[in-house]
């Protein structure tokens, strides 16, 4: 805080003729207005406390030099005795003023103690010190102690105490004046602040804001609302928002949606948005009420975020969490999932369907003699033609290496899988081109039925891969059926 206003103002008459004196005071003077300013612009009490803490300690400082430059000329005089005293009992009040602690707030009591504190200086620099000083000032002319009192106390007459009585009252009125003008006038400047904020905020921000009436008809926006319109200022006050947006032209949608944001407040949530290009994009919407005192809604603000890009990157980050990153077929996880489903459909339906373990034959080779990029690309290769026999609700999974797991679903008995893995055992045996050389592998197939070979995914994986191995045993580039559960 570098601009200060003088709750407190330093005058001219409040010089005592005592320089060292008159300094000091100058500097109490000071150390309260800017306490009186920290007090206004709410301050942290921690800081206020700081201030107050300084204040308290030059004051103490200042008394005893004062004292001691009384001590000079007074030598246990009454008058020195007093004013001792009086400092002593400033002591005492702002210890006092401070233990109310319990029963008022920390600014109330830095208020309470800042009345007090310019009263208290104002009355003590006019009064006391002011009188010790004339005695001062008169004996330093070379007039005793009692002939410098008496000629003191003529100046310091009874009008003159009335008189700055007066003063110290309209002094401390408009210093109370002041500091609740002040006050007034910082929270106006916050608040415009506040409102310049937030009307920046309004016009600059990237998302998509209106505000309606409590009809939906549009009553203000901003610049990023008629761009996603494509329309002006002009063109889109007054229209209704359920017009503008086609993510209201759903009937039931748009009635759930108002008559939620009536009955709580607000309502969040996805909606899709058509664009003056005709493509669709993705939209968070935030739309709230607003009431006035009766609790009858006036208004309402609608928040939309485009959030396109945010759902296409978390669905990218999906899909690579899900899918094997060479192929592109499903990974483990996903097929743990598609497992579970079959199973429970499977339960459901009374019927049958197959798990599939498959192992490539002669790939090592083929991936020792050309190199691993020429192996990923027999995979990849591999894996196009897995997909090309089986149906749209069947899964293909890469599970590690060369391999992989295929769900057949929705069969009647095991001899219905026949032709699809035959159709399988030939696809792959077709030659494979890399570079200028032709190489061929085959595929070895273990096949576990769900239920005969049991209803979890773990048992019927082991045993699907079981009977891989009993295939590529038997000569390799075949199926083989795991034994129903009790064979």
């Amino acid at each position: 805080m570098t601009n200060l206003t003088d709750i407190f103002p330093w005058s001219d008459n409040f010089k005592t003729g005592i320089p060292r004196i008159d300094e000091q005071h100058h500097r109490l003077v000071d150390l309260i207005n800017m306490l009186a300013n920290h007090l206004a612009h709410q301050s942290d009490i921690q800081t206020l406390n700081s201030i107050f803490t300084e204040l308290s300690e030059y004051a103490a400082y200042h008394f005893r030099t004062e004292e001691a430059i009384w001590a000079q000329y007074f030598q246990q005089d009454k008058l020195e005795t007093e004013h001792k005293q009086v400092h002593l009992g400033f002591i005492d009040a702002i210890g006092e003023l401070k233990n109310e602690e319990n029963t008022q707030t920390p600014e109330q009591i830095i208020a309470d103690i800042l009345s007090f504190l310019t009263h208290w200086l104002a009355y003590h620099i006019l009064d006391n010190d002011m009188n010790m000083a004339k005695i001062v000032c008169y004996m330093q002319s070379g007039l005793s102690l009692e002939h410098a009192k008496n000629q003191a106390r003529q100046e310091m007459s009874g009008a003159m105490k009335v008189l700055i009585e007066t003063i110290l009252s309209m002094y401390d009125n408009l210093s109370n004046r002041t500091l609740h003008l002040m006050k007034e006038i910082i929270e106006r400047q916050r608040a415009e602040a506040k409102l310049r904020l937030a009307a920046n905020v309004f016009e600059n921000t990237l998302d998509t804001i209106c505000i309606t009436d409590a009809k939906a008809n549009i009553v203000d926006l901003n610049p990023m609302f008629c761009q996603s319109c494509n329309l002006s200022r002009e063109d889109l006050l007054g229209r209704n928002l359920n017009t503008l947006k086609s993510g209201f032209e759903d009937h039931d949608f748009s009635s759930a949606l108002w008559n939620t944001v009536d009955s709580k407040g607000h309502w969040c949530g996805e909606i899709q948005n058509r664009k003056a290009s005709g493509e669709l994009e993705t939209e968070w919407l935030t739309l709230s009420s607003i009431r006035d005192e009766q609790g009858t809604i006036t208004n309402y603000v609608g928040v939309f975020s485009n959030v396109s890009q945010l759902f296409q990157r978390q669905n990218k980050l999906e899909f690579i969490a899900n899918h094997d990153a060479l192929t592109g077929l499903p990974n483990r996880f996903l097929l743990a999932d598609r497992l579970d489903l079959a199973i429970a459909h499977a339960e459901r339906s009374r019927e049958i369907f197959a798990v599939c373990y498959l192992d490539l034959d002669g790939f090592k080779p083929v991936n020792d003699r050309f190199g691993h990029a020429a192996g990923d690309h027999l995979l990849r290769e591999i894996a196009k033609r897995f997909k090309s026999v089986v149906r749209g609700n069947d899964t293909v999974a890469r599970v590690g290496g060369d391999e992989f797991v295929i769900v057949l679903r929705d069969m009647k008995a095991p001899e219905d899988y026949k032709v699809t893995l035959d159709r399988l055992l030939t696809e792959v045996s077709r030659p494979v081109s890399i570079g200028n050389e032709v190489v061929y592998v085959t595929t070895s197939i273990g096949i576990a039925i769900c239920p005969d070979n049991g209803s979890d995914s773990e048992s019927l994986l082991k045993l699907a891969d079981q009977a891989m191995y009993s295939a590529k045993g038997s000569g390799k580039s075949r199926y083989h059926f795991a034994q129903a559960l009790g064979q």
